[in-house]
């Protein structure tokens, strides 16, 4: 390479460090005027996969940062997860309970799927009311008030007496508009493709 070559290079070099320079200038200005804080209603919800594998990422993030959790599921049964078997290793700062026998969807028993979607959503609202606990995870609640196991305007009211630092994440498909409307964060996950679709069964560490 020669000096000219080493010169251009190095000119390059230092536009690239300018622009990042700038980039970074421009980002930290952003977040300057971004001084409020408080605890998000966040809504994971859509077709595609991910709405509960995000809302864990949220979980495992906020125990990294020593934050008490809690995580209430409401449609999967007793099944032993990966995502149950790591937060066990979190011992008291974490508290997980699993929706019993789950949904009995194969037999429409609707008053029983009401009445454990009741104690599953007293155990949660316990967790979003108290000061003891930074996050909760409502996984599947969406699915709950879509069929109407429990009055949408109860669980919009639990959630706007919530402390005022709590963060609450509630994942499932069709989220109801009210819901969307409260919350600070809401995420659609799009459905493209899925290898259930292919005939391929739920693999370990992907699905459980």
């Amino acid at each position: 390479m020669d000096a000219k070559e080493k010169l251009t290079e190095a000119e390059l070099n230092a536009r690239h460090a300018e622009k990042m320079k700038k980039k970074e200038a421009a980002r930290k200005k952003i977040e300057a005027g971004k001084t409020k804080e408080k605890g998000l209603l966040i809504v994971h919800t859509g077709k595609g996969k991910g709405k509960t594998t995000a809302a864990f990422g949220m979980v495992f993030r906020a125990l990294g940062q020593n934050m008490k959790v809690g995580v209430v599921q409401f449609v999967k049964g007793l099944r032993q997860t990966g995502e149950r078997t790591a937060l066990e290793k979190f011992g008291d700062q974490v508290r997980v309970y699993a929706h019993g026998e789950g949904f009995t969807w194969e037999t429409q028993n609707r008053e029983k799927d009401i009445a454990e979607a009741r104690k599953a959503w007293d155990i949660a609202k316990d967790m979003i009311l108290d000061d003891t606990t930074d996050m909760v995870l409502c996984d599947e609640l969406n699915i709950v008030l879509r069929y109407d196991y429990l009055p949408l305007e109860e669980v919009l009211d639990v959630l706007s007496k919530r402390p005022f630092m709590k963060h609450v994440i509630i994942t499932g498909r069709n989220a109801r508009n009210e819901l969307i409307e409260a919350a600070d964060l809401v995420t659609e996950m799009e459905l493209v493709k899925h290898p259930f679709r292919s005939g391929i069964k739920g693999q370990k560490g992907i699905e459980f």
